[in-house]
């Protein structure tokens, strides 16, 4: 089962005590924090967490899965995340 925004913001409720609206702004406040630096380039560095990179991917030749057309699929740029070495070691400890 995934986490949802819900349950990060019922865990930070009870952790830090806060109201169920200070938690909603706080985590809207970091993800927005996160977006804008992907949108304009740069990369999100968590320490201890891991690291958001926006890449850019070149033009390729794809294929529609419903009709198995080929098709040439544009330049895009997409999110990617790689964990840092101490997230490794914790997900791997168990």
């Amino acid at each position: 089962m995934a986490i949802t925004k819900a349950n990060i913001v019922e865990t930070i409720c009870v952790a830090n005590g806060f109201s169920k609206k200070q938690s909603i702004e706080t985590l809207e406040t970091m993800l927005e924090i996160i977006k804008q630096a992907l949108e304009s380039g740069e990369d999100v560095l968590v320490s201890g967490f891991g690291k958001f990179c926006i890449r850019n991917k070149k033009e390729r030749k794809g294929r529609n899965p419903a009709t198995g057309e080929d098709m040439m699929l544009r330049p895009r740029k997409v999110v990617t995340f790689r964990c840092s070495n101490k997230l490794k070691d914790k997900i791997n400890a168990k």
